[in-house]
């Protein structure tokens, strides 16, 4: 597990001063990466790192060759559309690219006059998904979540038998994964209406969303050779923020016997920075489980692990409808949560999902599943948060809604921060909701 070092020294400053900021997302110990370009030029796709509210230009700072060695060939690997190969490149190789931009943005550094050319400011660029994505997995691995959306389908027996004992997970659709800030139609599904006797294809009526982490997978492994769960980290480059978009109609119908399909692979949203492993070791936490819950299966246990496989990342969802945006109302709150009442930790997803000798390859995505807490207010999803329609929210400005409507725009974001610790933030996960039928 990455361990703290100088680049997590929550006294360092930057010279790009957006960086020192209190609250800011993007410090000097964050350093997130993502694949971007200037918007509107019809430029390539290449590598960048958030600081502050810049982002320093990756493909433009190869041309200086200012590093050696691994931080050399990890750069190097920034230049192409995608960040795939430094993903493949492995952690080591990220951590020398890590710790060299940070001491090229440091306050004082040497280099500050030659990168200061280089920052395009984050408000004049343009995203894509980071990663070209082979394989998407989402997870389920939030008891609460589980626990709560049980209850609204099988109320005597909301937990399935396997649930406390392997991390649950279906195949999603990677070609529908999108990047933050581009719309979502509502899909079309077959629908069973109450009463009906026969199913009509319809746009979906109970459209929501789902608050979850991604997970950016780093260097692969060969198939038939799992992944111990004490290696897993290894494998895994950093997490972003995704919002599983989920019509629950459709879902209700179709998703027996083998699980979700239409009702999920319409969109993906992700946040376009990924936060590194690395720079999230400040917020490790241990691994617990209440006391008479069942010990994990051999393979899913580790004395690391149990340590510190858990990550403190608080977790907010906020919808802003049409008209709140017209009247310049800010977004309302519709829930918070955090990573660390996980049931399943990243590592142990990765372990699971390799155990039988799947190959996993630099740049495919897990989700984590929709992250609930355990009060009411902590539910990642408005089945929770409305008890599956029946409750609805009330918006600023007195609209309510128990699903999402057209127009409304729902926004994901992550922080994390503790006493004596910078405060590192992941940027948001934004997608408004467009009329079926409509481009996207």
């Amino acid at each position: 597990m990455p361990r703290l070092n100088v680049t997590h020294d929550p006294s360092l400053r930057s010279w790009v001063e957006s960086a020192n900021a209190a609250g800011a997302d993007f410090p000097l110990q964050n350093l997130p990466f993502a694949a971007f370009r200037r918007a509107g030029g019809g430029e390539a796709f290449r590598g960048g790192v958030a600081i502050g509210d810049q982002v320093l230009d990756l493909g433009a700072l190869q041309e200086l060759a200012p590093f050696a060695g691994q931080a050399a060939a990890a750069l190097a690997a920034c230049t192409a559309p995608s960040l795939n190969a430094l993903m493949g490149a492995g952690a080591a190789a990220a951590s020398a690219l890590r710790a060299a931009l940070s001491q090229a943005l440091r306050a004082g550094a040497a280099q500050a006059a030659a990168l200061r050319a280089l920052l395009v400011p984050q408000a004049a660029a343009e995203y894509r998904v980071a990663a070209d994505i082979g394989d998407y997995t989402d997870f389920y691995a939030s008891i609460h979540h589980a626990t709560a959306v049980g209850r609204l389908m099988r109320p005597d027996n909301p937990l399935l038998p396997n649930y406390k004992w392997l991390p649950v997970a279906y195949h999603g659709r990677a070609s529908s994964v999108r990047v933050s800030g581009q719309g979502v139609v509502r899909p079309r599904g077959q629908l069973m209406p109450p009463g009906a006797s026969r199913p009509e294809l319809l746009p979906t009526r109970r459209l929501d969303y789902e608050l979850e982490l991604g997970v950016f997978v780093g260097a692969g492994n060969a198939l038939g050779s799992p992944v111990p769960l004490a290696e897993a980290e290894r494998h895994i480059f950093g997490l972003c923020l995704l919002n599983d978009w989920s019509a629950r109609d459709v879902q209700a119908w179709e998703y027996q016997p083998l699980g979700p399909f239409l009702a999920k692979n319409f969109a993906t949203t992700v946040s376009p920075w990924v936060v590194t492993l690395e720079a999230l070791a400040p917020y490790r936490v241990p691994w617990t489980r209440p006391a008479g819950e069942p010990e994990p299966v051999a393979y899913l246990d580790d004395p690391g692990v149990r340590a510190a496989g858990a990550l403190d990342i608080h977790l907010e969802a906020a919808l802003e409808s049409a008209s709140m945006r017209a009247a310049g109302v800010p977004a309302a709150r519709l829930s918070h949560s955090n990573f660390r009442d996980s049931w399943w930790t990243v590592a142990q997803m990765l372990a699971h999902h390799t155990v039988n000798g799947c190959n996993l390859q630099p740049g495919d995505l897990l989700g984590s599943g929709t992250q609930s807490g355990p009060r009411p207010e902590e539910a990642g999803s408005l089945l929770e948060l409305t008890a599956g329609g029946k409750q609805p929210l009330t918006l600023p400005g007195g609209e309510t809604r128990t699903f999402l409507e057209d127009g409304d725009r729902l926004t994901l974001r992550a922080w994390c921060e503790r006493e004596g610790c910078a405060r590192i933030g992941f940027g948001a996960a934004a997608g408004t909701v467009l009329p079926a039928g409509s481009a996207g």
